[in-house]
């Protein structure tokens, strides 16, 4: 059994169902990604874990320890950062990390040793008497980490956190997430960026409230099956239309280029009738190894 035991979660909001029959190990001192779309279910699964809503079906267990029966002597360990921003925007940084100390009873010398090092690792102290509502994005992040870090919790459970943030916010972020993991904190975090998912240990894709696939981010990657060739072309309508015209040809948009997809079998020579009528020289394209997002993509399409 894991450090967190997630077993055949359920959960539906009316005739939505958010969560199905779900079920996950995360390990002791490791990093989760658990990445989907908008509307997958994380959230969902996210406050079921942190026994914000009941489960309509499924058990969650922490340290061996079934959160449903035992959740107060439970709660120290755990710290969540929620999706929103969810500190008091009237008051200031050092405001809010002392309400949130004394939540926990952190107060004195114990606080103010605590408060230094959130501000050592956040960069926060220079803002220590800003307004939470006048921070940027990325110091909002921050200091929001650091009030969950404020009572030294054990896992650490972060419901995409970085969305809406600068790249640069983003990278600093997670360099201070790789700091607590090699401090031992467990980290479970909801994302919709596979580059993120590639900073992870390991990683589950979720879709429909379903679990798709798991293992390591060159695992779920190496999972993909067919060919993939890298077209250097803006994928325009007209363009992604005449490419998807030749049957055994997929073409999706990556950014300002285009990936397309074989089957395994498949052979591009195939295809050149349909790629020079879009003016593309077969030999202009390039094979490359699949990446996450090839791999997701195609689960997805796989269960719809």
């Amino acid at each position: 059994m894991g450090y967190l035991s997630i077993s055949h979660i359920s959960r539906s909001y009316g005739p939505v169902v958010a969560v199905n029959d779900f079920s996950l190990e995360v390990n002791r001192g490791e990093s989760f990604a658990l990445v989907g779309p908008d509307g997958a279910g994380k959230t969902s699964l996210i406050r079921i874990i942190c026994h914000l809503i009941d489960a309509d079906k499924g058990t969650v267990s922490l340290d061996g320890r079934d959160t449903a029966d035992h959740f107060d002597q439970l709660k120290p360990l755990l710290g969540y950062m929620p999706q929103t921003f969810s500190l008091y925007p009237d008051l200031s940084v050092e405001e809010n990390l002392t309400f949130y100390a004394g939540i926990y009873g952190l107060t004195g010398a114990a606080f103010r040793r605590k408060r230094d090092d959130l501000y050592g690792f956040s960069n926060l102290a220079p803002f220590a008497k800003r307004r939470a509502g006048s921070l940027s994005g990325g110091m909002k992040q921050k200091l929001a980490l650091s009030c969950a870090l404020i009572h030294e919790p054990q896992i650490l459970i972060l419901d995409e956190p970085t969305t809406g943030v600068d790249p640069l916010s983003r990278r600093q972020f997670w360099e201070i997430l790789h700091d607590l993991k090699r401090q031992g904190v467990t980290i479970l975090v909801t994302t919709p960026y596979m580059d993120e998912v590639a900073r992870a240990d390991r990683a589950c894709f979720i879709f429909r409230g379903e679990k798709l696939s798991e293992g390591t981010p060159t695992e779920l990657a190496s999972q993909f099956a067919g060919q993939i060739y890298f077209l250097d072309r803006k994928p325009s309508p007209e363009l992604m239309r005449q490419l998807q015209g030749s049957e055994g040809l997929t073409a999706r948009a990556f950014g300002s280029a285009i990936h397309l997809y074989l089957s395994p079998a498949d052979r591009l020579d195939r295809h050149a009738p349909a790629l020079h009528g879009a003016g593309i020289d077969p030999n202009s394209l390039t094979r490359i190894p699949p990446k996450l997002e090839d791999r997701f993509i195609q689960l997805m399409e796989q269960g719809s």
